[in-house]
């Protein structure tokens, strides 16, 4: 099956990508001065093991409570996504790559 662009459905995926990820403590990292040593170096990690458990763990988190709502108060969660889309006016949309199998690289 060919994936296609739906605009509805980019518009709420960069909306929940907003509350679930951008707005979180990545935010806090992403705020300090960059390192100009290793600044662009792909194979110096830049942020810490713990860093990025915390940065997954306030994700899934968002992302649960936004899913809950959407079973549960429909209206809750269009004034939420309503939120996401501020901050999303002029975000890309989602390219239309084949999906990635469990266990591969990131690209």
């Amino acid at each position: 099956m060919k994936i296609s662009l739906d605009p509805e459905l980019a518009t709420e995926a960069k909306a929940l990508v907003a509350l679930a990820f951008r707005n979180g403590p990545i935010e806090t990292l992403h705020a300090g001065k960059p390192c100009p040593a290793c600044s662009g170096s792909a194979e110096i990690s830049h942020i810490t093991d713990e860093q990025m458990k915390h940065l997954m763990k306030s994700a899934v988190n968002a992302l649960y409570r936004l899913l809950w709502l959407r079973e549960r108060d429909p209206r809750s969660y269009q004034e939420q996504l309503a939120l996401g889309r501020r901050y999303t006016l002029h975000w890309d949309d989602p390219e239309l790559k084949k999906p990635r199998r469990a266990g591969s690289n990131l690209e």
